[in-house]
This record gives C-alpha cells, sequence and structure tokens, in this order.
C-alpha cells in the first residue's frame, strides 16, 4: 500500500477589538479583546481549515462557509473545522499533522500554547506531539504590531492510503 501524502498553507486574519472575549484555537485567551468577524474570527482554526481545504483539493475556507450565508453567523470554528474535516475524510485523506504561527503583539501567548495545542489536536484526531503552536509578534510593526489585528499562519500534512 503506497501512502500518498499532500500539504496545504492556510491564512487567516482578523481585526481586533477592544471587549468581548478572544478564542484562539478554541481556547479563550485573558484579556478584553475580541476578533471581529462573521463566524467566531478564530483565526487559527479558520487558518487550519484553509490548509485542510487545500492540501485535500477541496478549495477555500470562503467556498465551503460563505461569510454571505447567515447559517455561519457567530458559528464556532470548532463546529467549521467538524465540516471541513468530514469533507477531506471524504477524499480518503487523514491529518498527519499540523504547524502554525499566530502573529499578534499581545497579550503574550505563551501561558496558553499547550492549552491550544491540546484542544487542536483532539478537534483533529491526532497526537498533541503532532500539533504545533508558535507565538510572534510583528515587532510593533503595521496593523499587527499596533495591536489592531491578529494572524495565523498553518500548514497540514494530510496521508492517503492507496
Amino acid at each position: 500500500m503506497a501512502i500518498i501524502s499532500r500539504v496545504g498553507q492556510g491564512y487567516d486574519l482578523h481585526p481586533l477589538q477592544a471587549g468581548g472575549r478572544l478564542v484562539l484555537a478554541g481556547v479563550q485567551i485573558a484579556g478584553d479583546m475580541h476578533l471581529e468577524g462573521h463566524s467566531d474570527a478564530d483565526v487559527v482554526i479558520h487558518a487550519v481549515i484553509d490548509a485542510l481545504l487545500g492540501a485535500a483539493g477541496l478549495g477555500d475556507i470562503g467556498e465551503h462557509f460563505p461569510d454571505s450565508d447567515p447559517a455561519y453567523k457567530g458559528i464556532a470554528g470548532s463546529k467549521l473545522l467538524a465540516q471541513a474535516l468530514e469533507l477531506v475524510r471524504g477524499e480518503g485523506f487523514t491529518p498527519v499533522n499540523v504547524d502554525t504561527t499566530i502573529i499578534m503583539e499581545k497579550p503574550r501567548l505563551s501561558p496558553f500554547k499547550m492549552a491550544m495545542r491540546q484542544k487542536l489536536a483532539k478537534m483533529l484526531g491526532l497526537e498533541v506531539s503532532a500539533v504545533s503552536i508558535k507565538a510572534k509578534t510583528n515587532e510593533a510593526l503595521g496593523d499587527i504590531g499596533a495591536g489592531r489585528a491578529v494572524v495565523c499562519q498553518a500548514i497540514v500534512t494530510l496521508a492517503q492510503g492507496k
């Protein structure tokens, strides 16, 4: 049985606003800021969804979960991820590992990284060791550096047995 692997890359950005609660990789981050978006604006999960769909050749998050559809207003990223995983698995693929980089100025994410890894691993059916969460700042440059936006980049490897 030959194993075929594919790699997908995902990216998401949302503006950061005062008030509310900040959720990254399904984990609530302490503070008084939130990400603005049509759904829950969880940039980590959204970037992972794009990477999964891309690796499976299934397009992108906007094609499957458009922000013009009221059904997705305020929906949790975990629900979108579960639906994306069904699509990916329907093509015969299984996630093998996920590597993410969150870019934001503050708060510092070190205290939350393990919880994010654990939560994302559980959602994807992976061991925690197969999920990476890295956090970077934008060195006070641009909207990200000014604390007005958060970005996440994700890379996913899928395997398919044949």
